[in-house]
């Protein structure tokens, strides 16, 4: 109802969410599956782990693409105090890529139920800054746009591959980020 009495309505929320982004990700099931025939041996594979060297990637986005991004410092948590910190440098950014949600002030922002993110002191800091605030259902798949595109699409085109550090990940996963375009981020929009 609210996206029909607003059409500019999908342009004003900032869709929040975090992944992991590793060195090494072994393969999925899907991508090792092979068809042998009745009579043919099974192959044997070795079972990989995920690297230990990785590095957590915060993200925001609204239907127009990224507002903006940032990866977590290795060894730093990602409590309210930080997620604080990284909201504080949103408004520039946010003018940066969507002036006319800047403008008008009236923004939303999809946040996941984590704790740092529904904390007393970020709720308090993001009434200062006249942002309102939607959270997703509890254990409800049906809102989580990031978790069905964006973040799929991103690790997909990096498993198998071996990166030598973190900051060769967010090399390349920044990379990988500049190539998603404005239809996909869209698209996401109207499927919530």
């Amino acid at each position: 109802m609210m996206a029909n009495a607003d059409k500019n309505l999908f342009n004003k929320i900032i869709m929040v969410d975090e992944t992991w982004c590793f060195a090494y990700d072994p393969e999925t099931k899907q991508q090792i599956s092979e068809w042998v025939g009745e009579t043919s041996p099974w192959l044997k594979k070795l079972k990989l782990e995920r690297s230990n060297i990785k590095t957590m990637l915060i993200i925001f986005f609204n239907s127009q693409g990224i507002v903006y991004k940032e990866f977590v410092p290795r060894g730093k948590p990602v409590n309210a105090e930080f997620y604080k910190g990284v909201m504080d440098h949103l408004p520039k950014n946010i003018q940066q890529v969507s002036l006319t949600a800047f403008c008008c002030r009236d923004l939303f922002f999809l946040h996941n139920n984590v704790p740092a993110h529904r904390s007393a002191s970020v709720c308090h800091f993001l009434i200062q800054k006249n942002v309102k605030t939607l959270y997703r259902p509890l254990y409800s798949p049906d809102l989580s746009r990031l978790d069905y595109f964006l973040f799929p699409k991103l690790k997909m085109k990096f498993k198998e591959l071996h990166f030598a550090d973190v900051a060769e990940i967010q090399e390349v996963v920044t990379d990988e980020l500049k190539k998603v375009q404005k239809e996909e981020f869209l698209a996401a929009f109207q499927k919530l």
